[in-house]
């Protein structure tokens, strides 16, 4: 009769109709936003504990985490005077042997595991002057209080032990008894994978999935579930960008016209000369934008490699023809800055550049005929903007997502703006063809002729004065300095240092000979601007910043990059760090400070002072920090995994040959976007 209402529950079910627990609970999963038996059942565990090392007492190993089933034979509490605590001891029996079992302050558990009571104990076992003990093991009574099941089924030992994210009141043990009972719903689940997909790759299904990931029988089982919600993540994307890229072909945009002379005069008047990279690709892209086809193309540069310039050559060619170019950035200072750059390349040509950001707010008359508009994202919700627009530049194009593309269509009447995207954060060539499945992709990798390798040195806590004396040589020479910290705010939790602290530090302690400055993201507009143009001016001559200058704030005569926390950063975001300094002919350092002994930090510290090349630290930043946010594209909201990893990229391969073969067969035109990387 109970199996009956179990198997009654369906998806929609509230938690409150759960037999028994459900209106117990319900009020306090609140807080997770839990109401239904599928927002239960699709929470998952976000780690596991391995507690299925079942074994005899007598086999029981020291310092080794056993699960042991026996009989409590035993229990009463004491006082320890010596540390002021309550000490449960029991004694615990099975077949084999008998065993001591010790917890601290827990009192109650007298009240819980009585004389007589067959329990799963799971712990590590340790060695004192009475022998061997279980201590302050997990506890679960053999009768079932799990709710459904054989008896002595294990829900919270002696198995692979889920692990949820819950606040209280709400308990790990009381989650888990709710979600098994609710499990039997998981057949109702529609399979999110076409049959023949899950056929073709041999995956379990979707429901059979669920149960796994909630309660694996066994590690491999547990793997198979991941691997198969991990599929279906990468599939959707694969699906959903090709069927992107489908769409794009059937809209028509603004043939733009090669202006070969004005091209050439603006390149010669250049005071540098373009790379071999940079021709390539400004050539790429013209041939992009001279098809009535919406051009999308992905310039991806290391830092430094000169993508602006490329921007600016495709940006001559469309206000040439009597279109117009947004030009949108991630912030308002690489906004500011982007014009300033534009303004000074464009001087002689004609070509005026406007500047649109919360500071500087053009009129509506002057947004809508400015041949180049430079500002942020919120560029795209001003009303008509996209009339006569020929292209959109978006810099730091992992900040602007899969949803915004699609505004580009959906915002426009008639002809459809082409795209350039950019980024400073190199991507390897397999992410880059998922992420940017939709793209043309252009690569960047050759650096303009006399710059200069910066310096890199991992400065430990030991080494710190040594590194503030080098610094002050280099200012005193007439140089400036970044100091980039992880936090605008001292941090209890974390524990690094903090933009207000380190500014409070070095002006009065360290270099109060010097002027310092401070830049975050709470610095009022017009503050930040002053202090922005006193940097620039020299009249600062040690910024301390947040990564706020992680793009864009180009000051020749900085040549130190100090980055406090340098562990609290991705190898890409140091890499761009990095790249902010050396823009002039002098030497430039950046060094690396930290404080941590952890292994895995120094590691990935010591790749960034051994690699220079953005695209090579990527591929190593992707092999060390396994589960994804190297890119950036988690913490922006660009793409919301929950199983699968951007570093593994056979599964990447797999899942896009896949949804290529199935989106043919929907008669979905497929193309494949064209990659280009110089060796």
């Amino acid at each position: 009769m109970v199996r009956s209402i179990f198997t009654m529950l369906t998806l929609e079910t509230p938690i409150t109709a759960i037999p028994r627990y459900g209106k117990l609970f319900a009020k306090r999963l609140l807080k997770l936003k839990i109401t239904t038996v599928r927002d239960l059942l699709l929470y998952f565990p976000f780690r596991y504990d391995d507690l299925s090392n079942v074994v005899p007492i007598a086999e029981a190993k020291v310092d080794a985490p056993v699960t042991i089933r026996g009989t409590i034979t035993a229990i009463a509490n004491r006082r320890s005077f010596r540390r002021r605590m309550f000490v449960t001891e029991a004694l615990l029996r099975d077949e084999s042997g008998t065993m001591r079992v010790v917890w601290f302050n827990q009192a109650f558990l007298t009240r819980v595991l009585m004389p007589h009571t067959e329990v799963w104990l799971s712990g590590k076992v340790v060695q004192d002057g009475y022998g061997l003990h279980l201590a302050s093991p997990v506890y679960e009574k053999v009768s079932g209080e799990a709710g459904p099941g054989s008896a002595g089924e294990a829900l919270h030992t002696g198995r692979i032990v889920p692990i949820y994210s819950v606040t209280p009141p709400i308990t790990q043990k009381q989650l888990r008894v709710l979600m098994k009972l609710a499990l039997p719903s998981t057949p109702l689940f529609t399979d999110d994978l076409p049959a023949v997909i899950t056929k073709q790759h041999h995956l379990i299904s979707l429901s059979r999935a669920i149960q796994m990931i909630h309660f694996p029988e066994n590690s491999k089982a547990l793997d198979r579930a991941i691997r198969r919600m991990a599929f279906a993540e990468f599939f959707r994307l694969h699906c959903h960008i090709l069927s992107m890229r489908a769409a794009v072909l059937k809209e028509q945009a603004p043939a733009i016209r090669f202006f070969e002379k004005e091209t050439k005069a603006f390149v010669q008047s250049l005071p540098f000369q373009l790379t071999q990279d940079q021709r390539k690709a400004a050539w790429e892209i013209i041939g992009d934008i001279q098809k009535t086809t919406p051009a999308r193309r992905l310039l991806n540069g290391d830092v430094g490699s000169g993508k602006t310039v490329v921007a600016a050559i495709v940006a001559l060619n469309i206000v040439l023809s009597g279109k117009r170019v947004l030009f949108m950035v991630p912030t308002a200072i690489l906004a500011e800055q982007h014009a300033q750059t534009l303004a000074t390349l464009f001087e002689g040509t004609g070509v005026t550049v406007a500047l649109h950001t919360a500071a500087h707010k053009l009129l509506k008359k002057q947004l809508l005929i400015a041949p180049i508009i430079i500002g942020t994202h919120a560029l795209l919700h001003t009303k008509n903007i996209l009339q006569n627009t020929g292209l959109v530049i978006v810099d730091e194009q992992h900040r602007f997502g899969v949803a915004q593309r699609a505004t580009l269509i959906q915002e426009s009447s008639g002809l459809v703006p082409h795209l350039l995207t950019m980024t400073a954060t190199p991507i390897p060539r397999t992410l880059a063809q998922t992420i940017f499945g939709d793209f043309d992709i252009s690569f960047l990798r050759m650096m303009p002729k006399g710059r200069k390798h910066v310096i890199t040195r991992l400065v430990p806590a030991d080494k710190r004065q040594a590194a503030y004396e080098f610094i002050r040589k280099e200012i005193a020479q007439g140089r400036q300095v970044f100091v980039v910290c992880p936090l605008i705010d001292p941090s209890d939790t974390l524990g690094v240092r903090a933009a207000t602290d380190v500014y409070e530090h070095l002006r009065k302690e360290i270099f109060s000979e010097y002027a310092v400055g401070i830049l975050h993201g709470r610095v009022k507009a017009d503050v930040r601007e002053k202090t922005m143009r006193a940097f620039a001016e020299n009249t600062i001559n040690i910024l301390v910043a947040t990564s706020v200058v992680e793009v864009g704030i180009d000051i020749a005569n900085a040549t130190i990059m100090m980055i406090e926390g340098a562990e609290r950063f991705g190898l890409a975001q140091l890499h761009q760090l990095r790249g902010r300094v050396g823009r002039g002919s002098d030497q430039a350092y950046c060094f690396l400070f930290t404080d941590t002994d952890g292994a895995m930090a120094g590691e990935r510290l010591k790749a960034v002072v051994r690699l220079q090349d953005g695209f090579a630290l990527a591929e190593t930043d992707l092999q060390l920090r396994g589960p994804g946010e190297v890119f950036g594209v988690a913490q922006s909201g660009y793409i919301d995994f929950r199983f699968a990893r951007w570093n593994d990229l056979a599964l990447i391969k797999e899942t896009r040959e896949a949804a290529i073969r199935f989106c043919t067969t929907l008669g979905v035109v497929v193309t494949t976007p064209s990659v280009v990387q110089r060796a």
